[in-house]
């Protein structure tokens, strides 16, 4: 199956299928996200996915501007994501924080502007407020309320399109369902990868014509200040994986992330090693039999790197259901 370079949003626009991500761990300094971000421009990258929340807008964007100021790109020529972090859910405060990232990055729009997570935060200063006792701080936004405000950063022509990240199928539902709807989401940005292949939710958001974008599509880094990857087993060190990837002569990585591609995925690729880079980028020019793509299928294990576990609490905590 050919998989094409990029994907047409439902608005029009088009999202190219591999993405690089910027999320860096507290532990490494931010000045890596922005030597990486450099090197994957120049290897050909020209989807760029970010988050106020990473901290690294800054570093990410003078990347950016460097590599259009040397000729590499052209800002048009680059799809970049940004995302709305949850103590800015009230929709008073949506325009403010998106034009606060705008600022940080020096740029006068996004492609793509995500509401990050579905449950949100007391709004304030703290990017995950607690009490003198430890407790989260919860707010209880209705999401329907963010998504006018999203739409109205749209229409002011600060982001190109909107879309939301981890939610479930009744939380876009509620988004699809909303009386008076003028723009659905474009994609739904999720933990997906063969452990976690997600198939319910792609056919949901295949209906309603929502591309799935997958985040940590190779597994994921552990990262103890999250309770990420704690204890879990390490996707690209899987044997059917990498027996399939020997065959082809391709790396467990790009083999992970051609099945995605291959489901009519868009997948985000994140590395710091230059040579991985480049690697995560060579996807495109190989194909996954039927029979390799069913054994890939019978990874899956519903395994969820990254559940959010200290969350659990929230009203509108996305993982109690199934899907």
């Amino acid at each position: 199956m050919a998989v094409e370079p990029w994907v047409l949003l439902n608005d029009g626009n088009r999202i190219p299928v591999i993405g690089f991500g910027t999320f860096a761990p507290d532990k490494f300094p931010k000045s890596m996200a922005e030597e990486a971000t450099k090197v994957a421009i120049e290897a050909g990258y020209r989807h760029v996915d970010c988050a106020y929340l990473y901290g690294n807008e800054v570093e990410v964007g003078r990347a950016i501007r460097e590599k259009i100021a040397d000729g590499t790109v052209r800002r048009e020529d680059l799809f970049f994501t940004g995302k709305l972090w949850s103590t800015f859910h009230s929709p008073d405060l949506v325009r403010p924080a998106l034009e606060k990232s705008l600022k940080n990055l020096q740029m006068d729009y996004l492609d793509l502007f995500l509401i990050h997570i579905p449950l949100d935060f007391k709004p304030g200063e703290d990017l995950v407020p607690v009490d003198e006792n430890g407790k989260y701080l919860y707010n209880n936004t209705d999401l329907r309320d963010t998504w006018e405000a999203m739409e109205r950063c749209k229409d002011a022509g600060l982001v190109k399109s909107i879309g939301v990240s981890n939610f479930n199928r009744r939380q876009l539902e509620l988004i699809l369902n909303k009386p008076g709807l003028k723009q659905k989401p474009v994609c739904n940005q999720v933990e997906c990868h063969l452990y976690l292949n997600q198939s319910k939710l792609l056919a949901f958001c295949k209906s309603h014509d929502i591309v799935l974008v997958a985040y940590s599509a190779l597994g994921s880094s552990r990262d103890d200040t999250w309770g990420i990857g704690k204890d879990a087993p390490v996707l690209l060190e899987d044997p059917i994986l990498n027996a399939i990837a020997d065959k082809l002569g391709r790396t467990p990585a790009q083999v992970a992330m051609r099945y995605l591609l291959q489901r009519g995925i868009v997948v985000l690729a994140k590395s710091f090693t230059p040579a991985r880079i480049k690697q995560n980028l060579q996807v495109l020019d190989f194909q996954l039999s039927e029979e390799d793509m069913t054994s890939l299928d019978g990874l899956n294990k519903n395994l969820r790197y990254d559940s959010m576990p200290m969350w659990k609490d929230h009203p509108k905590y996305p993982y109690h259901d199934e899907y």
